[in-house]
């Protein structure tokens, strides 16, 4: 075990090696880090405040928004100083902490965009019954269940990764501690752990996917039955923000994580990766804020009270 250790540091190289490019990108990602908080701080209290909003549908945006926010601050600042001081040194209990954070609303993502095509499918397929279907506390539950299996996966994660052994000051070309690039830098046989980890993420990636799937299935089957052209577009427009988040979380989660996590990472899956820890949060409260009616109108509200305070 020369120079392997189950208590090293690490060193984030970033998102490029060139130091002449770490303002510019410094820039860009802060505003991406402002813009995702502020987004997300607007729609919730958006949500919040307005009395209208306190459904179930914006309810679990609600807790979308607070995921998301929470997502982008586990990775975004550690970046950024990365970017700034060119320091991207960080200890193994750091790394853990921020990798068992990442995969807490990482998880809590993905099961939140099942419950709420639940959610649609209730709402459109037994419009009726609606009401007793989704009582606020059947929604507290579902969220309070997501939370907790989201917990039990990233802690089993963060387990079978203590057990392991580090090569020491090894740096790692990413710019946040992922499974992928810590698994690379293991002294110890990792096969049996990245098996598992493997399997427990794919037992819940995959049952949250095909529940969305089946959802819209028959969310689909049931808007084609709907003998008006105008009743159909009125019951896909309550679907058309969720459908576009889905989309954009799933197509870069796909193109970040569909490899074992030991193998070698290229740059585009680097770019993947922001996209999907940075840009696809900060994009999802403008998706629902500027095609939804209801949310704008409350924004609206809300900023027309500053205006008469100023």
């Amino acid at each position: 075990m020369m120079n392997c250790s189950q208590a090293p540091g690490f060193i984030l190289l970033g998102l490029s090696s060139n130091s002449e490019k770490w303002q510019p990108l410094f820039s860009i990602f802060l505003v991406l880090y402002l813009l995702g908080l502020l987004g997300n701080l607007l729609l919730l209290l958006a949500i919040g405040t307005d009395v209208h909003l306190h459904t179930p549908m914006y309810f679990f945006l609600s807790q979308l928004s607070l995921v998301d926010l929470c997502f982008i601050t586990t990775t975004a600042p550690k970046m950024l100083e990365t970017l700034w001081t060119g320091d991207g040194s960080i200890s193994f209990s750091g790394c853990l902490t921020q990798l068992y954070f990442f995969a807490v609303f990482a998880d809590m993502d993905n099961l939140l965009l099942a419950v709420m095509a639940i959610d649609r499918y209730a709402a459109i397929c037994h419009p009726l019954l609606y009401p007793l279907l989704m009582t606020p506390c059947r929604c507290r539950v579902l969220v309070s269940g997501s939370w907790g299996v989201a917990h039990c996966v990233s802690l089993t994660h963060i387990l079978l990764l203590s057990q392991l052994y580090f090569h020491t000051n090894q740096e790692i070309p990413h710019f946040f501690c992922d499974f992928g690039p810590l698994l690379l830098l293991s002294c110890s046989d990792a096969h049996l752990n990245e098996s598992l980890m493997m399997a427990l993420a794919g037992v819940l990636g995959i049952s949250a996917l095909l529940c969305i799937v089946s959802s819209y299935g028959c969310i689909f089957y049931a808007v084609a039955k709907v003998p008006s052209a105008q009743g159909k577009r009125k019951a896909l427009a309550t679907c058309s923000s969720h459908l576009s988040v889905v989309l954009l979380f799933y197509s870069t989660v796909f193109a970040t994580y569909l490899k074992p996590p030991s193998s070698s990472r290229s740059s585009g899956e680097v770019v993947a990766a922001v996209m999907y820890t940075l840009v696809t949060p900060t994009l999802n409260p403008f998706i629902y804020s500027l095609r939804n009616k209801d949310v704008k109108s409350s924004l609206r509200r809300i900023l027309n009270m500053v205006k008469s305070q100023d």
